[in-house]
């Protein structure tokens, strides 16, 4: 089964980042592809977290599919869309990646490791109902923080 959902997520994170990609030739193939797993990371925790909210209703298997979707999410090798070269300090408004993401000393390899954990946990207890799913989601959340506050440019 988890095979097929491997595959299944594979197939569409490669969809999605084909597509973008056809659709902006002008752009860098690196960060089409991670804006492309950054918005699966998001199309994810948005069904979770409109279960937690009451937006959406509770649906255990949308939610375990969501969470496992997750955890793939973080086994990926993202090595050819992390590269240095590709931050917004040469590509401009292209990327709000920050050169410090690829510097000695960054922490983002430790973050993406608490994030694939996280998210483990979360797989865990996904289907349990969406009491246990709030608490679970804040350790991925907290990552995703750790990561975005020092190595991604705020919108703000």
């Amino acid at each position: 089964m988890k095979f097929l959902l491997t595959l299944a997520l594979s197939a569409t994170i490669a969809a999605t980042a084909c597509t973008a990609f056809a659709g902006g030739h002008d752009g860098n193939p690196a960060v089409t592809a991670r804006k492309a797993h950054m918005q699966i990371y998001q199309h994810n925790l948005t069904i979770l977290g409109n279960m937690v909210r009451g937006n959406a209703d509770y649906d255990a298997a949308a939610a375990q599919a969501a969470a496992d979707n997750m955890v793939i999410l973080t086994t990926l090798n993202q090595s050819t869309y992390w590269i240095p070269g590709t931050t917004n300090a040469e590509l401009g408004d292209e990327t709000r990646t920050l050169p410090a993401i690829f510097e000695s000393g960054s922490t983002a390899r430790e973050i993406g490791g608490q994030l694939a954990a996280a998210t483990v946990a979360l797989a865990a207890v996904a289907s349990d109902g969406v009491e246990a799913i709030g608490p679970a989601l804040g350790p991925v959340g907290a990552s995703c923080t750790a990561c975005h506050r020092p190595y991604r440019i705020s919108r703000n």
